[in-house]
């Protein structure tokens, strides 16, 4: 089974939805911008039912180089994580 691509999708919902493909793609764009937002400035963004984006700081660590076997330090850093809801666990699976 093929994946559904973004085109796919928008039409898919601006027939769900009864709206233009224009108008859900600006909902997509502005949710997402407001998803980024809130993450940055707050560290987490919850779509009720579906899961949340949560930043996480990772702290310092050893890790190896595959290719020489040769340790290496791998620099703290900050990174998004999405975790799916509960509900949309149960609805898949």
């Amino acid at each position: 089974m093929a994946k559904m691509t973004k085109s796919q999708m928008m039409a898919k919902l601006a027939e769900e939805v009864a709206m233009s493909k224009k108008d859900v793609q600006d909902f997509l764009d502005k949710l997402t911008e407001l998803a980024y937002r809130e993450v940055k400035s707050n560290v987490e963004f919850v779509l009720p039912g579906f899961g949340k984006f949560v930043k996480v700081h990772r702290k310092e660590r050893m890790g190896r180089n595959p290719a020489t076997g040769e340790s290496i330090k791998i620099p703290a850093k900050t990174v998004v994580k999405f975790r799916v809801a509960k509900a949309a666990k149960d609805a898949v699976l």
